[in-house]
């Protein structure tokens, strides 16, 4: 691959920096032994970037994220941040990226590692093999739409949120899902509140029409309510492949189906745009975990999930699918050699800090490639 693919990392707050340092390593080990190399460009967002500029990312830092191939995103957020004025607080960061970038399609995989089966409150035997899909709106929804805020209505206080869809915000996000089903098992869930929710009846019309004149009546369409759902991940998550749903239910549901997996802490993300005329899309890579800053600084966080974001980095802006196996590869052997950091330790195992789980992903890297 060309070295001017870019990648801007934003590693943000907490230990957003620490598992970030990992995955530099591992983008130097690529150079090294597969010739794959990037341009790396640093920006600060969160509460990283309003220290020094007073607010959560900068424009100029933006402008890198728009001219990048991919964004590696850390993490942001910190208690020091709890009375900065809501729009610069770090969080606000993270959620301009994502709408400027429009980054409409949120991928949330949950998948069981087999050393980790023991983490799940569910019985091995329900989780085991466990590898779905969901497909999360992120631009629009309840989370953006108008009017929002406090009104006094008839004398009486009261706040509101709205949630509002247009067809092509519920149709480009189920083109994603349908696109991803077809590399996969060729089933997606179509997940609203219809019963109860005139967008819910909106978006089961919509995903409907799509599926029958889109061009994809080789995918099982499956359409279920969100309470169903919730509770259907508890019970038998293995029935879903892909699920896609609106901006609030996937926010809920991706989290239910994360901790089917046993950790929160071990699953990455990717937030895409639409293809343009050159067959490119906007990306944002980022793991699932918070910024943790109770632990920051101490080389106690685990690395997996930005590890794994990497990955994604990888299939999805690269399509370096070899490479991306390698790196997930390795996070499963670097986990079945016994080296565990505290989030993720087992009776029997070695406890690790970051950088020591970060040396058995090389190791198993070197063994791969070996």
């Amino acid at each position: 691959m060309a070295s001017n693919k870019t990648l801007l990392m934003l590693p943000g707050d907490g230990i957003g920096p620490e598992v970030c340092n990992q995955v530099r390593r591992v983008v130097d080990w690529m150079a090294k032994r597969r010739a794959v190399n990037f341009d790396i460009k640093d920006g600060l967002v969160g509460g990283a970037c309003y220290d020094v500029h007073k607010q959560a990312v900068t424009d100029e830092t933006m402008q890198d994220a728009m001219d990048a191939d991919a964004v590696l995103f850390g993490a942001v957020g910190g208690p020091q941040y709890d009375n900065v004025e809501r729009h610069a607080r770090p969080e606000a960061g993270l959620l301009r990226l994502r709408k400027e970038m429009d980054l409409f399609a949120n991928l949330r995989p949950a998948v069981t590692f087999d050393a980790l089966l023991d983490a799940s409150t569910l019985k091995p035997e329900v989780i085991q093999g466990l590898d779905i899909m969901i497909v999360r709106e992120l631009t629009a929804g309840v989370y953006f739409g108008e009017p929002r805020g406090m009104q006094v209505y008839e004398g009486v206080e009261r706040c509101v949120d709205t949630q509002a869809y247009t067809k092509a915000e519920v149709e480009r996000v189920a083109e994603v899902a349908f696109d991803l089903a077809r590399k996969r098992n060729s089933k997606v869930h179509s997940v609203e509140k219809a019963n109860v929710m005139e967008t819910g009846v909106f978006w089961r019309k919509t995903v409907t029409a799509l599926h029958e004149s889109g061009g994809y009546s080789d995918i099982e369409l499956q359409h279920m309510y969100a309470d169903n759902c919730a509770m259907q991940l508890v019970r038998n998550p293995k029935q879903f492949d892909v699920i896609v749903t609106d901006n609030l239910f996937g926010d809920l549901l991706s989290d239910a189906a994360a901790m089917c997996t046993g950790s929160l802490g071990m699953l990455p993300s990717a937030s895409l745009g639409a293809v343009d005329e050159f067959g490119r899309r906007k990306a944002l890579y980022e793991p699932v975990h918070g910024s943790a800053p109770d632990i920051a600084g101490q080389d106690l966080a685990n690395p997996s999930a930005m590890m794994l974001s990497f990955a994604m980095t990888l299939r999805y802006s690269f399509d370096l699918q070899e490479d991306a196996d390698l790196i997930e590869n390795a996070v499963q052997m670097a986990m079945k050699s016994g080296k565990r950091t505290g989030d993720i330790m087992a009776d029997g195992c070695e406890q690790v800090g970051t950088t020591g789980f970060g040396d058995a992903i090389i190791r198993a890297l070197d063994e791969q490639a070996a």
